[in-house]
């Protein structure tokens, strides 16, 4: 072989790692915009069935079933903001400089209770607890709410960014199919529309089937809390609720946030008489969620959407966080939808392919 030929395949492959290389740099510099993308695609999708029902049912035009969508989601998104200003301006007036020490003795107390309480059980779970100065930071805590500033003018500007793209693909419907059809060979463009369409249904059915499972756990933690008084009960329920879009270590969270705010707004409560008592009523209703999700809203989500068994749910969801944390759990099952339809479409004959996508036909 020729040198001249070696060293001309040895540039060319240079030159592909670095073009390599520089993509992916260019994907990691934008990748707030891949979010909004990623977001608005989202949104597009759990509007779709809607949109359907504007358009075909009252022949809306679709401009104006587009403005009604997006009213919509503007109207659910400021009722979800005011939601939280109760529970900021009362934790703000807690933590505030003029009530620290107030808040550091009573949360001392508290514990001190707790530990008395177990101590009289001979449980020493909180014996080091006299020993430590758990409130020792709360000065601090102003300061850090302070520099939330930033984070509020950056959210805003993404959440401008998501209405506005999302306001686009509902006016073109044909625009993400559009551009992967760009990208495609002329052979397999039909291929990819089949795909895309797939796709489209699947997610969009799972989807709308997370909101239905957040509604029916909202719904059950607000009525477990306004039962006991909970102080912000509504927002402790929605938080709690969208912690579960986390697999498996969602719910563990939201079970010890629910638990914590119980506890710290019966403040003023004594602990055996009062917040212990609550406490544990409130947890087993958590518990009962938890058990009407398991056995009942996942599997029919999961089987009526992505049409996947739940063992290769339960590995997809396992894998995404090794590789990519709690953000490849969130999207592990969707990601997996889409590999699937793409690989029984492009690889129909592959028989570990028709095996894993018998379900989808």
């Amino acid at each position: 072989m020729d040198s001249k030929i070696i060293a001309n395949g040895i540039l060319r492959a240079l030159a592909i790692a670095v073009g390599i290389l520089l993509f992916l740099f260019f994907l990691y510099k934008i990748q707030s915009v891949i979010v909004y993308l990623i977001i608005a695609t989202v949104l597009s999708l759990v509007a779709r069935p809607f949109m359907s029902f504007l358009k075909n049912r009252l022949k809306f035009p679709n401009t104006l079933a587009v403005v009604i969508t997006m009213s919509i989601f503007l109207l659910i998104i400021s009722g979800i903001i005011s939601m939280f200003v109760p529970l900021i301006k009362e934790q703000g007036h807690n933590i505030s400089l003029l009530n620290t020490d107030e808040l550091r003795t009573r949360m001392v107390d508290l514990f001190h209770e707790i530990d008395a309480f177990f101590s009289a059980r001979r449980i020493n779970l909180f014996n080091e607890l006299k020993n430590i100065d758990l409130t020792s930071n709360l000065a601090s805590i102003p300061s850090l709410l302070n520099s939330l500033v930033s984070v509020v003018g950056t959210f805003s500007m993404g959440l401008f960014s998501v209405l506005f793209i999302t306001f686009f693909f509902l006016m073109d419907n044909q625009i993400v199919p559009n551009a992967f059809v760009l990208m495609t060979p002329a052979r397999n463009e039909k291929k990819m529309l089949n795909s895309l369409k797939k796709i489209n249904d699947l997610l969009s059915r799972y989807f709308i089937g997370l909101i239905i499972q957040i509604s029916i756990l909202f719904a059950i933690y607000s009525v477990t809390l306004l039962i006991f008084d909970i102080k912000s009960a509504v927002v402790i329920a929605f938080l709690c609720a969208l912690l579960n879009l986390i697999p498996y270590i969602g719910p563990l969270i939201g079970g010890v946030l629910m638990i914590l705010l119980t506890m710290t707004s019966s403040l003023e409560y004594d602990f055996q008489t009062h917040i212990l008592p609550v406490t544990l009523y409130v947890l087993f209703g958590y518990i009962f969620a938890q058990v009407i999700d398991n056995f009942f809203s996942q599997p029919i989500i999961f089987s009526k959407s992505v049409k996947s068994h739940p063992l290769e749910i339960f590995l997809v969801i396992v894998i995404g966080g090794l590789l990519f944390g709690i953000t490849g759990m969130i999207f592990a099952v969707p990601s997996y939808t889409v590999i699937k339809v793409a690989l029984k479409e492009f690889l129909s004959d592959n028989p570990i392919v028709i095996s894993l996508t018998k379900d989808l036909d």
